[in-house]
């Protein structure tokens, strides 16, 4: 109402006046362009804007490059013509053909408040480095609601940048030493530093993995910089600084750097082939084996890095009888050489000696290699059964557990085992011998083994199947034997020219001792199985009855491996036992071809006495021996014996 007021009283005082002064008629208010009387329109006041582009210094420019910015200040008044404080004010500027932006601001949002004397800056620098062209920026505030916005022309020069020559600190390094390499970004002959550039630096020696460097590197004050690191690169390497700053060649600047080679520290053996490290003599060959052994050293420097074009010379002890292939040889690029070494035509071991040429005093030796025959010799095929007598007369073994196994070792002339793989043929007479795949075995450190099942055929023919062991005149060669239940088991295999062989048998023990034989006397016994005991005669009354049985299946043959002999039922008699209390292993002998021979097995039986003491009266006892095969069938044969009483 106040404010009201005085515009009232300001506009009677003007009336008032004009009276005074002879002004009359006509419109107060309107204006009289002809100086008469009339009427005037009063002027409508507005916020305003101005915008002004200064350089760095201060002055007024409309050219903006990335070395020279421009700063873009918007003062606000509000509509009395008063400046405008903390007024919120946007700068925008139009694109560039195609989209792309001219410029960008500081700060990047384009926004800022006008500052106590309603002055709002932002800074403006060109969007990238090569971009040029013309454009406007526009300043646009609010003020009491009412928009208002000013415009200002520029222009955008393109910069072009530069890298200076690299400088290496020190240009010259050892072995394994480094070097600080820094490269400045320039705009013609300054360093160009209203912006963070990164600049990208590559070697030979890098990339080949003999050196480090950082990949990329900063600019600080314009000065990117780097630290090179020798890995053993042993080479005069050119380092390269690229910078790319969107211009369409990139600025580059290289360098060359020397580096001194690493000096060899050792000679390293680093394996040989075969692995085995074993050859074979001259001439001999075997399966698997070689005359020649492969050995490889390697170079190294005093960082265990291996070092490539290094001249080394092989050397063996004198009298040594072997060949070196090669006697020098330079390094790959992985510091290794490698030479030969053929088998002489003796049996012997040995060692190669690599000497660094230019040194001699850096050498190694490699590991033993051993020169042996490696094929088989028929004095060193041993042929092996785990069980002699199997219980297999009347009863299969199955097809999952065998009754036994058979078992080869093969050596070489020097005694040691053929190399793996050498293959050994089985064949047998009755059952059956080796696996459904097939009847043999390939051996493994210089043995192996089959299993052997008992089946039929249990009786067998002449001579057949024919074997190496059975067939022809040579040496060792001999017939099957024919006795019943005896198989005879043929391993066989060849050295490349001779056919080797070795025989053993397998007895196929029966489940009973139907021939049992009371051996105490010059003319062995029958102890029968029914009818009376089997009288042992008369001892003291406070003695032991000691006597030997032999047990014999129903065709003379051992009882099968592992049968208990127990002393059962005693009557007025002690059992103090049997020795062996078991049946060991039995292997067949010479002159048992005819089943008329006993080849069973001998058990010392011992009973004592339970006489009182003193003695009262004779006492008669019985008791029985009990054969048990591993499969429970029992045999049991009684006897008798008296106690005498003084």
């Amino acid at each position: 109402m106040m404010k009201k007021f005085k515009e009232w009283l300001a506009l009677s005082l003007c009336a008032g006046l004009l009276a005074a002064c002879g002004g009359g008629g006509g419109n107060p208010g309107a204006v009289n362009p002809g100086g008469g009387g009339g009427t005037t329109t009063p002027v409508v006041q507005t916020p305003t804007i101005a915008l002004a582009l200064v350089n760095s210094g201060g002055t007024a420019s409309n050219a903006l490059t990335s070395v020279a910015p421009l700063t873009a200040r918007a003062t606000v008044k509000d509509k009395d013509g008063k400046v405008v404080p903390n007024a919120l004010v946007t700068f925008a500027s139009n694109s560039a053909p195609g989209g792309s932006p001219l410029v960008v601001f500081s700060p990047s949002a384009g926004t800022t408040l006008t500052d106590a004397n309603g002055v709002a800056t932002v800074t403006m620098r060109p969007a990238s480095l090569v971009v040029s062209g013309a454009g406007t920026v526009t300043a646009s505030s609010t003020v009491g609601g009412t928009n208002v916005s000013a415009d200002a022309n520029y222009s955008v020069g393109a910069t072009a940048i530069t890298l200076s020559p690299l400088r290496l600190s020190p240009a010259t390094i050892g072995a394994y030493g480094s070097s600080v390499i820094a490269v400045d970004v320039l705009t013609g002959t300054t360093k160009y530093t209203e912006q963070q550039m990164t600049v990208n630096f590559t070697s030979a020696c890098v990339t080949a993995g003999k050196a480090t460097l950082a990949a990329t590197a900063p600019t600080s004050n314009g000065t990117a910089q780097v630290v090179f690191r020798d890995q053993g690169c042993g080479n005069n390497d050119v380092v390269t600084a690229t910078l790319n700053s969107g211009a369409a060649t990139p600025a580059t600047a290289s360098a060359t750097l020397t580096v001194a080679s690493p000096s060899a520290a050792s000679v390293q053996f680093v394996g040989a082939a075969p692995v085995s490290q074993s050859i074979v003599i001259k001439g001999e060959g075997g399966f698997g084996r070689t005359e020649t052994a492969t050995l490889t050293f390697k170079v190294v420097d005093i960082f265990g890095k291996p070092l490539a074009a290094q001249q080394v010379n092989f050397s063996k002890a004198a009298g040594v009888d072997v060949t070196i292939n090669k006697a020098s040889d330079s390094t790959d690029a992985n510091g290794e050489v490698i030479t030969t070494v053929n088998s002489g035509s003796t049996p012997t071991s040995f060692r190669i000696t690599a000497t660094l040429a230019a040194n001699p005093a850096v050498s190694t030796i490699s590991d033993s290699i051993v020169v042996t025959t490696g094929k088989p010799v028929q004095q060193a095929f041993s042929l092996s059964v785990g069980s002699p007598n199997v219980e297999g007369w009347t009863f299969d073994s199955g097809p999952v557990t065998p009754a036994t196994t058979v078992s080869i070792l093969v050596a070489d002339q020097a005694g040691n085992p053929v190399p793996d793989g050498l293959p050994v043929v089985f064949q047998s007479n009755l059952a059956s011998v080796g696996s459904s795949s097939k009847g043999a075995c390939n051996t493994v450190n210089g043995g192996c083994s089959v299993d052997f099942r008992t089946q039929n055929p249990r009786t067998a023919l002449p001579n057949l199947p024919v074997t190496p062991c059975n067939s022809g005149s040579g040496p060792g060669v001999s017939s099957d034997s024919p006795r019943t239940g005896l198989a005879t088991i043929c391993a066989s295999t060849t050295d490349g020219t001779n056919t080797l062989f070795a025989k053993t048998g397998i007895f196929l023990s029966g489940s009973f001792a139907d021939n049992v034989w009371f051996s105490d006397t010059a003319s062995p016994t029958a102890v029968r199985l029914s009818g009376a005991e089997f009288d042992l005669g008369t001892v003291g009354a406070n003695d032991s009855r000691v006597f030997t049985l032999q047990l014999n299946d129903i065709n003379n043959n051992p009882m099968p491996a592992g049968t208990r002999v127990d002393i059962s039922n005693p009557v007025n008699a002690a059992a103090t036992g049997v020795s062996p209390a078991t049946v060991q292993g039995v292997f067949p002998g010479a002159g048992i071809d005819s089943n008329t021979v006993r080849v069973g097995s001998s058990h010392v039986v011992t009973v004592g006495s339970v006489q009182p003491k003193p003695c009262l009266t004779a006492l008669n006892a019985t008791f029985n021996v009990t054969i048990t095969t591993p499969r429970n069938n029992v045999t049991s044969y009684p006897f008798k014996l008296r106690f005498s009483c003084p």
